[in-house]
């Protein structure tokens, strides 16, 4: 066979030319680009969002991360004036509790665990249920009773959206039973406004 040095399948190469060099596609791990690359940081401490509601200002978020995070029964992490984002976390054989919200639509995602959600227009007849798990998500519409209850071993953990918002400005609930004494308490204050 003959060596044609100006030959070459794409072009014209110089016969002086590295032809390698046309092949080789972009590596953070050859030598040449080593430089570019940054140094390892702690992911653990990149990963770790603060759990406040950061309401009615621009803002970005890892919302799985977040929701995976978060180990109260109820955080407000976002309150806006037509919209609230919720992380919640219940506990293995915990429930939200058997709620309805006249004039709020929700929606809720499940980012880790799993359990059953029960919903329906009377408060004792609840005739739609699902099991849901990791990645479902769950529309209830204004004037419908519901509850979700974790059914696993492990913390059930999601985040939820109000439209408009459901909970006050701030809203951090450690437990369920702290959340049912804060909304008693709402209760009572909207009565004495009447």
């Amino acid at each position: 066979m003959y060596y044609y040095p100006y030959f070459y399948p794409y072009g014209y190469v110089p016969v002086n030319q590295d032809v390698r060099q046309f092949h080789q596609p972009y590596s953070p791990y050859l030598p040449q680009y080593a430089e570019q690359i940054e140094p390892d940081t702690n992911v653990e401490e990149e990963k770790r969002i603060t759990l406040s509601d950061q309401g009615n200002h621009p803002y970005v978020v890892d919302i799985e991360e977040a929701a995976e995070q978060n180990r109260r029964f109820r955080t407000a992490l976002w309150t806006g004036r037509h919209l609230q984002v919720v992380l919640m976390s219940l506990r293995s054989g915990e429930d939200i509790g058997l709620e309805i919200h006249r004039h709020t639509d929700q929606f809720l995602r499940i980012e880790e665990g799993h359990g059953l959600v029960q919903m329906g227009r009377e408060r004792n007849n609840l005739n739609f249920q699902r099991n849901i798990r990791e990645d479902d998500a769950i529309m209830v519409p204004a004037g419908t009773w519901h509850n979700i209850i974790n059914t696993g071993r492990k913390p059930l953990k999601l985040y939820t959206i109000y439209a408009p918002p459901h909970h006050p400005h701030g809203t951090v609930h450690r437990t369920k039973a702290e959340a049912k004494a804060a909304e008693a308490g709402h209760r009572e204050e909207e009565k004495s406004d009447d």
